[in-house]
């Protein structure tokens, strides 16, 4: 009885009708360990072996200090503007019933199923200063195409539909009557969107926000082309691997990949420290 009443306080897993729980987490070990582990554990043991001191002088070079830089900052300026335009696009896409709804939210999914090449040579074609978007800036003094505004327009090109795919399933799951009640009860439209809404999409935007963020961080295809790919002004660092690697620089090319690593594991360590704690806070998504 003894054995029963503490084998009762601590399980490793919680009984279900469903067989199978020993084959599933085997399969899914295995799997996660061949295709994440197995290739970032290379990674850190590469960079473990070029020592502190050349790790680091690597590392601080002047090129890829800019060239990180501008893939981190640009990634996160764009992971705003989606953020912030995403749910505003979701909003509609769930509240609002308008002629050609069904064309814009399939359009939504589009940078999902066009190839990165096809929508980097797009954009630099609307964006170049001969381009139709890019002709209309220039007398304006605005130039977009060869311009890290350029790497940001492409990288809000790839990742808005994160955004609007996370936030809209949480949007829909709020009544409407919500928003009534809170109008009846004399709140005002920013009380209602501050206080009613954005608290329970708060969870899913930050969600939405580092899937943006990350896919960003990385994006090489969509960007090379309207980047410039000019050292110390519209350089990103997926692009400065591919230049050492292609140098035969393999330690240079092994500390980038580590420090963008490193860096993007504390940023979503970071983002996803808010959401559990937004979704404490809130009692949303939980």
């Amino acid at each position: 009885m003894a054995f029963r009443s503490s084998s009762t306080r601590w399980q490793f897993r919680q009984p279900s009708v469903i067989p199978g729980f020993g084959l599933a987490l085997g399969v899914t070990l295995t799997w996660l360990t061949l295709i994440v582990l197995i290739p970032l554990s290379g990674l850190i043991w590469r960079s473990s072996g070029l020592g502190w001191s050349k790790f680091f002088a690597l590392a601080s070079d002047e090129r890829t200090v800019n060239a990180l830089t501008i893939s981190f900052g640009t990634a996160f300026v764009a992971a705003v503007i989606n953020l912030v335009f995403g749910v505003v696009l979701a909003w509609v896409l769930v509240r609002y019933r308008f002629p050609g709804k069904r064309v814009i939210d399939a359009m939504v999914d589009l940078p999902f199923a066009l190839p990165t090449a096809v929508a980097g040579i797009a954009l630099t074609t609307l964006y170049a200063p001969n381009g139709w978007i890019g002709s209309l800036l220039e007398p304006l003094g605005i130039k977009i195409a060869f311009t890290p505004a350029g790497i940001v327009v492409a990288l809000v090109f790839v990742g808005l539909p994160f955004v609007v795919r996370t936030v809209q399933p949480v949007m829909e799951e709020i009544d409407k009557e919500v928003e009534e009640a809170a109008a009846t009860l004399g709140a005002s439209r920013y009380q209602t969107i501050s206080r009613v809404l954005l608290p329970g999409l708060l969870p899913a935007g930050l969600t939405g926000f580092a899937l943006a963020f990350a896919r960003g961080v990385g994006e090489y295809g969509s960007v090379i082309f309207i980047a410039g790919n000019l050292p110390y002004v519209s350089e990103i660092a997926p692009l400065l691997i591919i230049i050492r690697l292609e140098e035969f620089n393999y330690p240079a090319a092994t500390a980038i990949a580590a420090v963008m690593l490193l860096i993007s594991f504390m940023m979503l360590l970071v983002i996803n420290t808010i959401q559990s704690w937004s979704r404490r806070r809130y009692g949303y998504g939980a």
